[in-house]
Formats: C-alpha cells, structure tokens, sequence
C-alpha cells in the first residue's frame, strides 16, 4: 500500500470515528460494486447518509472538498442507488455527505463534515 492509500484509509478510519462520536450509526464502509465504492453509510437518526472521505496532507491541491466534482457527485448519487437496492434498510431520507479532512505535518488534524452536497 502506497503512502496515498495509508493517508486515504487512515482518514476513513478518522471519519468513521468522528461520525461516531456525533451521534451517526455507521451501517457499510468501503462497499464495493461494479460501479465503484463508497467510503461511509450511516444513519443519521432515521436518515441516510452516504458519506465520501477526502483526505490530504496539504492544501497545494486546494481544500479536500473541492475535489467533488459534479461527475463524481452522480457517480456517488449512482452508488446510492445501488447500495440501497441490495439492502433492506428504510429510512426517511438520504443524503451525500463529505468528511473533509486535512492532515498538516505539526498541525492539528481539521476535520470538517459537510452534509447534504448533493
């Protein structure tokens, strides 16, 4: 595993943590299907929310939310899709959320959780 993959998990690994903490139930990390992944499914009292983790150790390449783009927003909108067609969970809504991480060398670790994107 490359230095990209460690920092990546490492933050997934931080998100799921956090989103913990603030009340969120986690149901599915890093599912998989032939369309591609999503990091976080949680339930957020009777919402779900289908969260993409970014992490980076600078902002050289902007803040890590900036990297979701409107393709990739329907490509998560997409995963939703198909997540929720293979699980028997109901809920009274869903949502795409980001947890933004940035983890600076000497500095505290910001994380910053951004609901309902797209």
């Amino acid at each position: 595993m490359g230095a990209k993959d460690r920092v990546g998990r490492a933050g997934e690994q931080l998100a799921r943590e956090w989103l913990t903490r603030q009340g969120l139930q986690i149901l599915d990390a890093n599912w998989r299907c032939p369309i591609g992944e999503l990091d976080i499914v949680a339930l957020d009292g009777d919402e779900l929310a289908f969260v993409e983790v970014k992490t980076r150790t600078s902002t050289a390449f902007g803040h890590p939310a900036e990297s979701i783009t409107r393709a990739k927003l329907a490509r998560l909108r997409r995963l939703a899709g198909a997540w929720v067609a293979v699980h028997d969970v109901h809920a009274s809504g869903m949502r795409i959320d980001v947890v933004a991480i940035l983890r600076r060398s000497g500095e505290p670790t910001l994380v910053e959780h951004v609901q309902g994107v797209g």
